[in-house]
């Protein structure tokens, strides 16, 4: 309890004034210097055969540099960097969720019909993943969209387009398909690219990546979203993908053919917001032997298998408090060959000292059931910190 008490009274003990940004400008050249700091304590309630209770601690998450900048009306660029998460890149082991380098781009806005952006950063592909870290209340995304199925950043090329005063935003790119791993080199010896593309649409007016209405909305906003991303890589004989591309599940690279797609539907009104969010992923590995399939013939499998779930949240700001109050419930399959499939359930609570500036929040998790190949140590799960943006 003590450990509890201390993040949630420090915060309140420092002044609002500690935050701050640096903008720098020659007249034509403007560049905005930022960061923040993210810290949290986090336990486990493990399951009676469990003793391991390494994840019991304090951690700092974040510890971030961003550098934004904008040269005339046609270039802008992004650098930020999380210096926390720098040493696991040099091992070769990178967090999908929160990269040590989490954007290095370049954008050209000359042209009339479109925005080209160049470099590393973030996937135009499901809304979740496209809200910053910051602006939501959970110290964690749902499974589905942490960077496990399907990588969250990669480097290439996006085109870009937007129409009706933004309400219509289209994307469309080219990427390395190694996602995070990209980062340490060469593509794989395939030499497999992977293609992704978006479209959303919003009415009455322009709807941001943002999960909460901190703006108390006075008439009810919609946002519908549809994205797919497609990758061939058929692997020459043996020959295997660097360490760490397949991920976790070993779903998110493969031998073989991979196409995924999925819908995301948002809503804001009177302080009320909510999202619901589903993928799925079709895998046709290149080998009958491969593991995905768990020893079945092809008559059984047809070749391919599939894999998904999908994510339902609802969150409520009341204003007057400064408090955001939300639930989240998610599903996730991870084989369809293999019988059942993961739920949980999680509650979070933020308070705002300064808006998501300066704010504490508590993540609370359940499992409510595991897939076979995906056993988990713990049952229940608490997490309490604070954020502190430099902006």
């Amino acid at each position: 309890m003590k450990k509890i008490l201390l993040f949630i009274v420090l915060p309140l003990l420092l002044p609002h004034c500690i935050q701050a940004q640096v903008t720098l400008s020659n007249g034509r050249h403007v560049m905005e210097i930022s960061g923040g700091v993210a810290a949290y304590y986090n336990q486990r309630l493990l399951k009676p055969d469990e003793n391991n209770r390494n994840k019991d601690r304090f951690r700092l998450r974040d510890a971030q540099l961003q550098i934004e900048g904008r040269i005339d009306k046609l270039y802008e660029y992004e650098l930020q960097v999380d210096f926390v998460d720098l040493a696991s890149m040099a091992s070769g082991e990178i967090d999908p969720e929160n990269p040590g380098l989490m954007d290095a781009y370049i954008k050209y806005k000359g042209l009339r019909f479109m925005d080209v952006q160049f470099g590393y950063g973030k996937l135009f592909y499901g809304r979740s993943s496209l809200v910053p870290f910051t602006q939501t209340v959970y110290w964690q995304r749902a499974q589905i969209v942490r960077g496990n199925l399907f990588s969250r950043r990669d480097v290439g090329i996006t085109l870009m387009k937007d129409f009706w005063r933004q309400r219509v935003n289209v994307y469309g790119g080219v990427y390395t398909g190694l996602g995070e791993i990209t980062l340490r080199g060469d593509n794989d010896a395939s030499g497999g690219l992977e293609y992704v593309g978006r479209v959303d649409v919003a009415y009455p007016s322009r709807y941001r990546y943002r999960d909460i209405d901190t703006r108390i909305t006075p008439i009810p906003m919609f946002a519908l979203g549809v994205n797919a991303r497609y990758t061939e890589k058929n692997l020459p004989e043996g020959r295997a993908f660097p360490a760490f591309a397949t991920g976790e599940y070993g779903l998110k690279v493969i031998n073989g053919e991979r196409l995924a797609y999925g819908m995301d539907v948002a809503f804001q009104y009177l302080g009320f917001s909510g999202l619901f969010e589903i993928h799925q992923l079709r895998i046709t590995p290149q080998n009958e032997n491969d593991p995905l399939f768990q020893g079945l013939p092809v008559s059984e499998t047809n070749g391919f298998i599939l894999a998904g779930g999908y994510v339902s949240q609802l969150n409520y700001f009341k204003k007057s408090w400064g408090t955001i109050f939300s639930l989240r419930y998610e599903e996730l399959d991870l084989n369809d060959l293999i019988p059942g499939n993961s739920q949980r359930i999680s509650a979070a609570l933020a308070y705002q000292i300064k808006g998501f500036d300066s704010m504490i929040k508590f993540q609370y998790f359940k499992i409510l059931s595991e897939e076979v190949i995906d056993p988990i140590r713990w049952t229940e799960q608490f997490r309490i910190g604070w954020q502190l943006n430099f902006n």
